[in-house]
């Protein structure tokens, strides 16, 4: 068989050297019939596909497209079981082979992509991503928590937040974290059908609310349409395989430093995808961006509630004290990530004051509250004991003879 190369040769020596076809022959070895095809050939030999051998498949083509017409996505076990029983004695082999070039003409034409160019400072995405493994919380227990995940597509930089709920409250305060530390505010936020974003495809009051404060648009996803937000999908695997592999977290405090640390580690390296500093785009892209406000939404959970004769108020699985002198009266919490207040309706009078613990089944008394608690209690008990006239023996004395 002639390659290109000999072709190439062959035609050298005969028309730079101008040699004969003998000593052509005596030097490359080529059969004469070669040499003579290569200088009558003025274009380099090409060989195409040699012709399909008969296959023991032939005869049951027919049948095979009947069956994929009527279930394109019919197994090849299936197929194989009912050409076997028309007399097909092949390999399955033979039968995937052929399934690979059929299957594609019956199934529905494949999703096609178009290359996205991102604006600067247009978008930013947003998503959940679940870590692997759950998070100390202290007390010797651990839990599911979340990383609300955003990221400029056009300048690749990242930032995330945890939090241990879908709840609206903690979502919006991981956006508001993500945005304070990017620096800036995007145009729009593109979010897929999470339940307290967008239920049903549309965006939530809460959410309305949040975009509304910060004069954000919103983009909402179709179902099943990731695809869509793909810079950030991306970034979850390099999460997972990059930050969380091989690392220990002592509590959130300790996973959110250290992601923070790590956060700034890849937007300062140069991003394979655009070629460039991230951290040189998304000064770039901050100038195109508006400024972050004075003060970004208040995303704490509030409610009123009436301080029970046991008062203790209930939240996030635990139970936190309450003033006990101001039983009966309303007072309104407010829960932060990091702490839980509560303040009488009527007064203004601090109720509590407490850390916020993720952990769960636990119960937090304040001390001042134990000490009221107790104060209140002896009063309550000095007022159940009767008064008793106490009288001098010397009245008795004389009412009993000697």
């Amino acid at each position: 068989m002639l390659d290109v190369e000999q072709w190439a040769e062959i035609r050298r020596m005969k028309h730079v050297e101008r040699l004969s076809q003998r000593e052509i022959h005596r030097r490359t070895g080529a059969h004469r019939d070669t040499i003579r095809r290569a200088l009558a050939a003025d274009d380099p030999p090409s060989y195409g596909p040699r012709p399909r051998r008969p296959s023991k498949l032939d005869p049951f083509l027919a049948n095979i497209e009947e069956l994929l017409e009527e279930e394109p996505t019919l197994s090849g076990v299936r197929i194989l079981e009912e050409i076997t029983e028309l007399g097909y004695d092949g390999a399955k082999t033979i039968l995937d082979d052929r399934l690979r070039d059929l299957r594609p003409r019956y199934l529905p034409p494949p999703r096609s992509f178009q290359r996205t160019v991102y604006r600067p400072g247009e978008l930013a995405q947003f998503d959940l991503c679940e870590p692997k493994a759950e998070i100390p919380v202290g007390w010797d227990q651990t839990r599911r928590g979340y990383l609300v995940t955003c990221k400029l597509p056009y300048s690749r930089a990242f930032a995330g937040a945890l939090v241990f709920s879908k709840e609206f409250a903690d979502i919006a305060w991981g956006m508001s974290r993500c945005l304070a530390r990017l620096g800036a505010l995007p145009k729009k936020l593109v979010w897929d059908r999470e339940g307290a974003i967008a239920p049903r495809g549309r965006p939530s009051e809460p959410f309305l609310a949040f975009c509304g404060s910060l004069a954000l648009g919103w983009i909402i996803l179709d179902p099943g349409d990731a695809q869509a937000k793909g810079a950030l999908e991306r970034a979850h695997r390099f999460l997972h395989g990059n930050f969380e592999a091989g690392r220990r977290f002592a509590n959130p405090l300790d996973l959110q430093a250290q992601r923070d640390r790590w956060t700034d580690k890849i937007n300062a390296r140069r991003h394979r995808t655009t070629r460039a500093l991230v951290s040189e785009r998304l000064a770039a892209e901050r100038e195109r961006m508006r400024e972050l406000p004075g003060a970004l939404p208040d995303t704490d959970r509030r409610w009123a509630v009436r301080v029970a004769p046991q008062p203790y108020l209930r939240f996030d699985r635990n139970d936190y004290s309450l003033d006990p002198r101001l039983v009966g009266r309303r007072v309104e919490v407010r829960a932060s990530q990091a702490q839980i207040t509560a303040v009488a309706l009527d007064t203004g009078e601090l109720a509590a004051r407490h850390a916020r613990v993720f952990a769960g089944g636990l119960t937090f008394t304040d001390p001042d509250h134990q000490a009221a608690l107790e104060e209140l209690r002896g009063e309550r008990r000095r007022r159940r004991e009767p008064e008793v006239e106490t009288r001098p023996l010397e009245r008795y004395d004389a009412l009993i003879p000697a």
